[in-house]
């Protein structure tokens, strides 16, 4: 297995093949792969989208390595762009989800691997799709704590966390919910359902945090019903306001380096392979 790693910054699999990446002063981006041993070993593709420009690149990636003589290509693409808008919620938007996924399936890739999507839209959507779960990664994250439970911060989250407090031997499970105008984004109604959670440790979980939105107005409501230490963990933290406000509620926040490479002092990156994989 050889290995093309698009993001400088995540080489999760050892050495990559050599390349050059640049973009067009037409905006379009391009690259240029070096020569190298065997082209009849199977090579992996990784990349961390961070806009439509990666995916170009992923593509012209694709298609260098198959007039190189390729046969076998394989992606691993441990956050999946788009994977929240899985549905369409007001008449003129696209289902973003399925146009990537077209996208993908298009190159012909032989499996494709993606961690903790939002929902299970995305693996429906791809072909020769294998999802990694997030139980290694919470597991990781918990560690021996004793007397806690798990936060599902909505209704979205709730078979997914189920099927999470089964493998972590039956943990107590919390439910709350919010509620979102799909038209503003605006978050309000957030309702933790229990009456006293008397001191114990919660551990809210999710696949993404971007703003951060939902997360501080569960703290608030947890806090509210007596609940001891709070912590976060999320999959693919994208973080897009920054740190510093749940870092104010939160006693610790986990995440991958699925999306990103981030530092913080309240944050706790786990490595996808090296530490987990």
């Amino acid at each position: 297995m050889k290995y093309l790693h698009l993001d400088s910054n995540f080489q999760p699999f050892g050495k990559s093949i050599d390349f050059q990446a640049f973009t067009f002063n037409g905006g379009e981006p391009h690259l240029k792969i070096m020569p190298f041993n065997d082209p009849s070993e199977t090579v992996m593709i990784t990349v961390r989208p961070k806009d439509f420009n990666d995916i170009g690149l992923l593509l012209l990636a694709a298609d260098a390595l198959k007039r190189m003589d390729v046969a076998t290509l394989e992606l691993f693409i441990p956050y999946f762009p788009a994977a929240r808008q899985d549905r369409v919620m007001v008449p003129g938007e696209p289902l973003s989800v399925k146009v990537y996924a077209e996208l993908i399936n298009q190159v012909g890739f032989s499996k494709v691997t993606v961690f903790d999507p939002h929902s299970e839209v995305t693996g429906a959507l791809l072909d020769r799709v294998v999802i990694l779960n997030n139980h290694d990664f919470v597991k990781k994250c918990i560690g021996s704590a004793k007397d806690y439970c798990l936060i599902a911060p909505d209704g979205g989250a709730l078979k997914k966390i189920y099927k999470l407090s089964q493998s972590l031997g039956g943990v107590p499970v919390v439910e709350a919910s919010k509620q979102r105008d799909v038209k503003t984004g605006k978050l309000t109604g957030f309702t933790v359902y229990t009456d006293d959670l008397k001191g114990q440790s919660c551990y809210v979980v999710d696949d993404i945090c971007d703003g951060g939105g939902t997360f501080l107005g569960l703290a608030e409501v947890l806090k509210a019903k007596n609940a001891g230490p709070i912590y976060l963990i999320v999959s693919h933290g994208i973080f897009s306001k920054g740190l510093d406000e749940l870092s104010k509620v939160f006693t610790a926040i986990y995440t991958t380096d699925a999306f990103s490479t981030i530092t913080h002092p309240r944050l706790q990156q786990v490595q996808l392979f090296g530490e987990l994989y």
